[in-house]
């Protein structure tokens, strides 16, 4: 074909009737002149023009068959929500619903009333706030409770969090003034204890979620920390990130930290809760509802969907926890997984390894989970990755590895299909 044989747009659209017709045409058509000028042969114009406005229609946010071994992975959407909650946002979507209203008195209601008694219950807590995530809850804390004023916390807490963000400059936008105390490995009680003055409103605890300190280190207990908070009428507030909140290794839960004398507790709901991303801000009535009333909650609120999605991952967490997707594959037997690998390798004719699967989502950073994984050629990675599901896996040592720790039964048959038809 030469260019001058190409159809013009009008001609190509002409009994399309499609109203995309005409920019895809145009994609078509650039592509095939610079196929032609490349000495190739451009194919089926009127197919390409298809194919095209299939790609237009498709959405772009798409589900992905994750046999990475990381569970709360956060490229690929961190939690899986449990069918439960998945039902709940469905009924809260489908028509309206009373997010805010109050159906016995007829009368304005807070979408908070919706997971306040589960966190209570979960926690112990006497109240509790949901808004978009973590560090909005950390950062609404700060500029209700310490706006103007100082916030002591650990040089060791000082952390770096996904994509660049740094804690110290996420808070700094409360509009309080951090003040550093201890050292990079060890902070002692007594160091708040000196910092403490009449300036400071504040005394802020960073759990290390996503990185240890090994070797010469030193941190103060809750308990010591909510001591030197009493003496000096400070609010004692502990930033979780997690979101632990049955036992999961060693992160420490909401219950736990509130128990030992945190005034607040913040955490997320996308991790080790294993819900939507949402913050989670759980402790004292008055303290909670100061951060409710202040200006900065309504333009970090969680909207209906994350409301529903939360409290059906919260009434599963309290009930039947290993129901919640997260939970369930943290706490699934090697054995059960391995089983799930050779299957998988039988369909497929892959080879069975033994891998290491991670928490992921910048939890439990020192775990390391028993797992198998389904090894096949390396030279599928690239084609299930932009397969329909679209399947990631790990390459290492010149193989594709399929970790089956964070795959379902249901989908190991999807992705020996996906192999079936990228080979």
């Amino acid at each position: 074909m030469r260019l001058r044989d190409l159809p013009s747009v009008d001609e190509l659209v002409r009994t399309s009737g499609d109203p995309l017709a005409v920019d895809a045409a145009r994609t078509v058509l650039g592509r095939a002149r610079e196929q032609i000028r490349a000495g190739s042969d451009p194919g089926d114009l009127g197919e390409q023009l298809q194919a095209e406005l299939r790609a237009a229609r498709a959405p772009r946010l798409r589900r992905v068959l994750n046999a990475t071994g990381v569970i709360v992975h956060t490229n690929l959407g961190r939690a899986p929500l449990a069918t439960a909650a998945l039902e709940q946002v469905a009924h809260a979507a489908r028509g309206y619903s009373n997010l805010e209203y109050d159906l016995e008195a007829g009368t304005r209601g807070s979408r908070q009333t919706h997971v306040v008694e589960l966190l209570h219950r979960l926690t112990g807590a006497d109240a509790g706030l949901v808004v978009n995530n973590n560090a909005a809850a950390v950062l609404l804390a700060l500029a209700a409770l310490a706006e103007g004023r100082e916030v002591l916390v650990s040089r060791g807490e000082l952390i770096e969090i996904g994509d660049g963000f740094r804690i110290p400059d996420v808070l700094a936008r409360s509009g309080a003034r951090l003040r550093e105390v201890g050292t990079t490995n060890r902070t002692r009680a007594a160091d708040y204890e000196a910092a403490a003055g009449p300036d400071t409103a504040v005394l802020l605890r960073v759990h290390q979620s996503n990185f240890r300190v090994v070797g010469f280190t030193e941190l103060p207990s809750m308990r010591e920390l909510s001591e030197v908070a009493r003496k000096h009428g400070l609010v004692l507030v502990d930033d979780l990130g997690s979101g632990a909140l049955v036992a999961v290794g060693d992160e420490p839960t909401a219950r736990a930290s509130l128990a030992a004398g945190a005034d607040l507790v913040c955490f997320s709901g996308d991790k080790l809760l294993g819900g939507p991303q949402a913050g989670i801000v759980v402790g004292r009535a008055d303290l909670v509802e100061r951060l409710r009333r202040h200006p900065l909650q309504r333009a970090l609120r969680a909207d209906k969907l994350t409301i529903a999605a939360l409290e059906g991952t919260l009434r599963l967490a309290l009930e039947t926890p290993d129901e919640v997707p997260v939970l369930r594959m943290l706490r699934e037997p090697a054995e059960t997984v391995r089983a799930r690998a050779e299957r998988l390798a039988a369909l497929v004719g892959g080879d069975v390894e033994q891998t290491v699967a991670r928490a992921g989502g910048g939890a439990l950073p020192l775990a390391e989970l028993p797992s198998y994984a389904c090894a096949v050629e390396e030279e599928l990675a690239q084609a299930l990755r932009v397969g329909d599901p679209p399947v990631v896996g790990i390459v290492r040592d010149g193989r594709l590895l399929l970790d089956c720790r964070t795959l379902t039964e249901d989908e190991v048959d999807e992705v020996a299909q996906a192999i079936f038809t990228c080979r």
